[in-house]
């Protein structure tokens, strides 16, 4: 199995977990056979502050994080290759005014931030983000009374929502991450040659799930 395929079982096995457009996404664009244009989405600052990102997000614990996984790159191409414009847009005006918002509440682009500034600035925009979702499906829900918003996977669900660049990020550096080899083999428990399978298997406190 080569990681596009790993990448889409993984974003299908994660389902509600991830956003509406990460989901269109993997129903749509990356079937799709048209060829997204040449060249670079991102410039190179854009691209330093996509990696650092991501591993805020999955930040080095007891395992490496998302910077060791080369989650950035990851996230580049996704969004450039599979991504439809108007997340692609969507995306790129986030980076820019995360680093504006950085500037502007601290005085330094988020690269110059602390750990613990970045977290704050991601914190407020995850929590904006879940805001700002949830006032968009109660609209749709409104008007749609025959059908609640969901964020099925399945195609005749395929939900209306605006692509918004804080869950296109925190939906690439879960697939990017867990699709990788840092973490198939080390945040989850990995067994390269397994034997037979156990659909039930206890496991120990603290114990990592299976990959």
């Amino acid at each position: 199995m080569n990681r596009r395929e790993a990448v889409k079982n993984v974003a299908f096995l994660m389902g509600g977990a991830l956003s509406a457009t990460t989901i269109g996404v993997f129903l749509e664009s990356c079937n799709s056979t048209s060829t997204k244009a040449k060249g670079s989405l991102f410039t190179d600052d854009q691209q330093e502050l996509i990696t650092e990102i991501a591993d805020i997000i999955i930040p080095t614990t007891s395992t490496p994080g998302a910077k060791a996984a080369g989650v950035g790159p990851f996230i580049s191409m996704m969004v450039k290759d599979c991504y439809p414009d108007d997340a692609q847009k969507a995306f790129v005006k986030g980076l820019d005014d995360l680093d504006k918002q950085a500037k502007d509440e601290y005085k330094k682009s988020f690269i110059n931030l602390s750990v613990a500034e970045r977290q704050e600035l991601l914190g407020k925009l995850r929590d904006e983000t879940v805001a700002a979702t949830k006032v968009e499906k109660e609209k749709l829900a409104e008007q749609d009374k025959q059908k609640p918003v969901t964020t099925s996977i399945l195609p005749k669900d395929k939900p209306k929502m605006e692509p918004r660049f804080f869950a296109i990020i925190r939906d690439l550096t879960l697939l990017g991450y867990f699709t990788s080899e840092i973490g198939a083999t080390q945040a989850y428990e990995f067994v390269e040659i397994p034997g037979r399978y156990d659909g039930c298997m206890d496991m120990k406190p603290g114990q990592r799930v299976w990959a």
